[in-house]
């Protein structure tokens, strides 16, 4: 591989404002995923990123396999958790192949990152097992602290990306609407839709409050019901095909 993915590397190593938020919601997510689906015998899982939610995944009894792109997020990634023992593959999603089958598939705050977020959706149903499910999390463009940057004047447009997100490598945001949108067109249905951390105000005056670990751990808890308002977005996914009637 070429390494053309390695320019973000800086924005995984912990010297960014956003880590405060970022380990709040990349913690967060993997154990509610953890508590939907119980003991998977193979977790198929897009993206390191920051390392966090593989890290939690790594914990669990089945087989944890984990595809990143970057070589450079790879590195850095065993640099920082060299105890971690999840089978990570270098490859792009795009590109990715196998005949094995997963019981879960995560998209841990990766649509965002893709040129083809239903390209992707629709590539990865082919490695769903029989009664498999998919969880997508995406940041939302929505998140209350940025309607009140709006309506405060502050922020024209919501789901304008900013400097941070461009060396996150971020190309979109979502909405609840967007996300729903989406996976209906890559033919999945929603099973369950949830709220990752209600954050009411911008990063640095929610650090400069110096809030008490409990008052965070409720922002999570809160978020769970309004997805609309939430940071993040984490849908529970199915094939239509497979879903439910």
């Amino acid at each position: 591989m070429n390494g053309r993915l390695d320019v973000h590397v800086a924005a995984y190593q912990g010297k960014n404002i956003y880590d405060f938020d970022n380990e709040i919601a990349l913690t967060w997510y993997p154990k509610r995923i953890a508590h939907a689906v119980k003991d998977p015998r193979a977790v198929l899982d897009l993206g390191l990123g920051h390392g966090f939610a593989t890290e939690i995944f790594s914990d669990g009894s089945g087989r944890h396999v984990v595809l990143e792109g970057s070589p450079a997020v790879i590195q850095n990634f065993k640099l920082r958790f060299p105890d971690n023992k999840s089978e990570v593959i270098e490859t792009y999603f795009e590109e990715f192949d196998t005949d094995e089958r997963f019981d879960l598939i995560v998209m841990g705050f990766v649509l965002e990152h893709v040129d083809d977020p239903l390209l992707i959706l629709n590539r990865f149903r082919t490695f769903l097992a029989p009664a498999g499910k998919l969880f997508v999390a995406v940041p939302n463009a929505e998140v209350m602290n940025r309607r009140l940057g709006h309506l405060a004047g502050m922020l024209p447009d919501m789901e304008a990306l900013s400097e941070n997100d461009r060396v996150l490598g971020h190309k979109r945001y979502f909405t609840v609407d967007t996300l729903t949108t989406l996976v209906s067109d890559a033919g999945y249905t929603i099973e369950k839709l949830e709220g990752i951390y209600l954050k009411p105000f911008a990063t640095s005056q929610i650090l400069s409050l110096n809030l008490d670990t409990k008052i965070i751990q409720a922002l999570c808890e809160m978020g769970i019901e309004y997805p609309e308002l939430s940071c993040g977005i984490l849908a529970q996914l199915a094939p239509v095909d497979a879903a439910r009637p």
